[in-house]
């Protein structure tokens, strides 16, 4: 199936989906905003090939192989002859329209456009476009070459064709999928780790526990091979902040309304891994 693939984003979510698709054998355009975006994202990919390298999982000759696959450029319009594309923007809805405003112009009639939203409804996506059958969620999950799982979300408009095709690419790159049938906000995995995350942090907010041991709970009493906390750091502070704000306005559900420590981490810069700061140190 292997063909042309664009992804708008070259951030951790839109680099790890560039990488796994180029292993595949895919065509990748990588499109960001400037080119120090792109050359970052490019590095991470170099960085993370290279990994995979010296443990042996890929070989040596695969690193420049996969890299060779991807173009970075600062230019939409390159997603022209795209037979995929995924949008790995920031998550906000309009910046999210703003995109697919775009893309619904530039791409060729049978081209499949996705997003890698993790909480808002797809229809409201797709809903500045004049293709919504062919608009699809795919949640990836971070760090994209290493976790399996892939959710596909069903607009209130995905044709089956669409949700068919995306699924053989998921496949094709390695991918198991879970698809959701119905667009509710947060679908079904961000929707229970928000509930998760936000009675953790109300929890170690009013000093009922720590951090660290809230996190222990989770992993020895219930199997989670990481804690709530731990896989917010992971994610990123931030990303888990609007995916609960989003949940919360479509819902209106108090379980879901972030609690104040979430939202101060954030104003403070406390993002988690990619700050070096979350509710751990690294």
């Amino acid at each position: 199936m292997a063909g042309r693939l664009a992804v708008v984003g070259a951030g951790l979510m839109g680099s790890g989906i560039a990488q796994v698709a180029a292993q595949a054998g895919w065509q990748v355009t990588l499109r960001d905003l400037d080119d120090a975006a792109t050359t970052r994202g490019l590095g991470g990919i170099r960085k993370s090939l290279e990994k995979f390298a010296e443990k042996g999982k890929i070989e040596a000759s695969d690193v420049e192989a996969t890299l060779a696959r991807i173009t970075p450029t600062t230019d939409l319009e390159a997603a022209a002859d795209a037979d995929i594309v995924v949008e790995a923007v920031f998550e906000r809805l309009d910046i999210k329209h703003e995109v697919f405003r775009a893309l619904d112009k530039i791409c060729k009639s049978d081209a499949v456009l996705a997003t890698n939203t993790s909480a808002i409804p797809v229809t409201q996506i797709a809903a500045v476009t004049e293709r919504p059958e062919a608009v699809v969620g795919t949640h990836f999950f971070s760090p994209v070459p290493m976790m399996q799982l892939c959710e596909l979300v069903r607009g209130y408009k995905t044709s089956d064709a669409t949700l068919a095709t995306v699924r053989a690419f998921a496949e094709e790159i390695g991918k198991t999928v879970v698809v959701v049938n119905r667009d509710i906000a947060g679908f079904v995995t961000t929707r229970l780790i928000s509930a998760l995350v936000v009675e953790a942090v109300k929890l170690v907010e009013a000093g009922v526990v720590s951090a660290e041991d809230l996190d222990t709970a989770c992993r020895l009493g219930f199997g989670h091979a990481m804690g709530p906390l731990a896989t917010t750091d992971l994610t990123g502070v931030d990303v888990l902040l609007h995916a609960s704000k989003n949940i919360y306005t479509d819902t209106a559900d108090e379980k879901f309304f972030p609690p104040e420590l979430l939202q101060r981490m954030v104003t403070a810069g406390d993002l988690g891994r990619k700050t070096g700061k979350g509710f751990y140190t690294y």
